[in-house]
């Protein structure tokens, strides 16, 4: 009896200690889950949206990067992409390998830098075309290529410009000897003050009309006379494309959607764009520069980004008449189509019509 009743007392006592023991357990382990957040984050199947992946854009924000400013203010990205501008950095596609990183460039820059060995893939095109034109003023009568034998042009010595223009007048057989190319005059004021008689430059440095230097210009279009190459293009380090795929493959999908929303409607997208860089863009020249990119970015029975074969092979035999490098590597190498096509069979209503409005 006394031995009973010694257990009967002591039952009620040990249970509150005991819970409090499993309490004190249960907190214990979810602080120790708590320091360790990294090894959990590695661990969950999302742990690839942690990745931050850099975009770099060779030039200034400008409405030539509207796709990529636009994918990433609205969202279309589904992993981390930090988008930074890099002007003027001559080491631009050398820098885009050694960061494992995704760049734009002129598809002239790419190509030199990748037969220079600069282990690089092209994946897309965001200017299917070139953006080289050549400009003269409205009243000077000169409208084609033939009227420019003779007369003085204004250029950049081994720019994009120059090797397109060189091109085009090899392909009509007119005497490029008999032209006389004026380096480092190749601007609209130079243009406006007769030092030259054209010019050439890129469609997005003409000035606006609500510009002070604005003067009614004529253009001559490279493409008119048979010169297509791809204008300015997306690629990335070798080793993002073997090692990460998917994450090519998820930029693009939301590329293709920041240029989709650019050009849908300008009511909506040019304030966004506007503020999408450091500093504010003047809505007026946006919009601008947007209407007259829009044929190279989204032609008249095209598709967003994609480019062919011929004109890759375009580029090459120009940049070889002009002996500015050897093909150390074939294009085969260097170029792939298989992004793209992926995307476009996985989202078919990206090629569909209406998947973007007429400029608004």
């Amino acid at each position: 009896m006394p031995r009973t009743q010694y257990r009967r007392r002591n039952r009620p006592r040990g249970k509150p200690y005991f819970a409090v023991g499993l309490a004190a357990a249960a907190l214990v382990g979810a602080v120790l889950l708590l320091c360790r957040p990294d090894e959990t984050a590695i661990r969950a199947p999302t742990a690839a949206k942690s990745i931050t992946l850099k975009l770099l854009l060779d030039g200034p924000y400008s409405a030539r990067f509207a796709g990529e400013l636009a994918a990433s203010t609205q969202g279309y990205f589904s992993s981390r992409i930090e988008v930074s501008a890099q002007p003027e950095d001559p080491d631009f596609v050398q820098n885009i390998a050694r960061q494992h990183a995704i760049g734009v460039t002129s598809g002239q820059n790419f190509l030199l830098a990748s037969w220079r060995g600069v282990p690089v893939t092209a994946f897309a095109a965001s200017f299917l075309d070139t953006s080289v034109a050549i400009f003269t003023l409205e009243n000077s009568g000169l409208r084609k290529p033939t009227d420019l034998v003779g007369k003085r042009v204004g250029y950049r010595r081994a720019s994009e410009g120059d090797v397109v223009f060189d091109a085009m007048m090899a392909q009509l057989g007119l005497p490029r000897s008999q032209i006389a190319k004026i380096p480092e005059r190749d601007s609209f004021v130079a243009l406006r003050d007769g030092e030259v008689d054209a010019i050439i430059a890129a469609i997005d440095e003409q000035p606006d009309p609500s510009s002070s230097t604005f003067v009614k210009l004529n253009v001559i279009k490279p493409q008119d006379y048979g010169i297509h190459v791809p204008g300015q293009v997306y690629f990335a380090s070798n080793d993002l494309i073997h090692d990460k795929p998917s994450l090519v493959a998820d930029f693009l999908q939301g590329l293709i959607r920041g240029w989709q929303f650019t050009y849908a409607d300008y009511a909506r997208s040019v304030p966004v764009l506007a503020g999408a860089g450091p500093a504010w863009l003047n809505s007026e020249r946006l919009k601008f520069d947007l209407q007259q990119q829009r044929p190279l970015v989204v032609p008249i029975g095209g598709r967003i980004g994609d480019y062919d074969e011929s004109r890759w092979r375009t580029l090459r035999d120009i940049l070889l008449f002009a002996k500015l490098g050897e093909e150390g590597v074939p294009l085969a190498q260097v170029v792939n189509y298989q992004f793209l096509r992926d995307v476009y069979r996985r989202s078919p209503h990206f090629a569909a019509p209406g998947a973007w409005g007429e400029h608004k």
